[in-house]
């Protein structure tokens, strides 16, 4: 199947993309990964790249999808992939269809309150950089890490003022994304709000459907 796979921060799109590549046996690619393999190895697109990057500007379009269209051509995307982090905006949206003929668009939806209850909610050791949660995952003693016994830290981009604004520019990003899946009828949703498992039983759901969809 050829996957890409939508959600604002905090829809746990990492995990269940990580369930994905292994169901399905395809690669799954993020964009971010993929800049800093070709920066790794100093190709003439990571150098460019790298020349955006090292100024705090984002990567042109043109850039990115160049270094997508060279990925996808490796012998590991034959039968399929997942794009997880791409598209991100409509001209990376067009060039990709242009180049392949998508089998879904999974959009993981989660409400943006359950979305700063997980983000605000985390805190990070200060010193082995251990990952706690306030209501999932609470350390032992309070603010104080059960590894190594440092203090925990609630990271800026977790801060829920940040993590509202990261929301506001996602939903602004996204919705000429959803327009133009959802006028191929590729675009479906899966609930993301609850547990874990309860995320992964919702997008097998989805995936089964379009498989049997796409079969007859």
């Amino acid at each position: 199947m050829k996957i890409v796979l939508l959600g604002p921060p905090g829809a746990g799109k990492g995990t269940q993309a990580e369930w994905i590549s292994e169901k399905y046996d395809i690669p799954r690619i993020s964009t971010g990964d993929m800049l800093r393999d070709h920066v790794a190895r100093q190709t003439e697109l990571g150098n460019l790249a790298n020349q955006y990057m090292n100024d705090g500007k984002l990567v042109p379009d043109d850039v990115v999808i160049q270094m997508m269209r060279e990925r996808l051509e490796e012998e590991d995307c034959r039968n399929g992939f997942l794009l997880d982090g791409y598209p991100r905006t409509l001209h990376q949206a067009q060039a990709l269809d242009e180049a392949e003929t998508l089998d879904l668009v999974l959009y993981l939806d989660v409400g943006d309150g359950e979305i700063v209850r997980r983000m605000s909610g985390r805190r990070v050791c200060s010193s082995c950089g251990a990952i706690y949660h306030l209501v999932n995952d609470p350390p032992r003693a309070e603010g104080i890490c059960g590894k190594c016994g440092s203090t925990l830290k609630i990271r800026e981009d977790d801060e829920e003022s940040t993590v509202r604004k990261r929301l506001e520019v996602f939903r602004l990003q996204t919705t000429p994304l959803i327009s133009f899946y959802s006028s191929k009828d590729i675009l479906r949703k899966a609930d993301s709000g609850g547990s874990i498992e309860d995320t992964t039983s919702n997008i097998r759901a989805v995936l089964e459907d379009s498989a049997t969809s796409s079969v007859l």
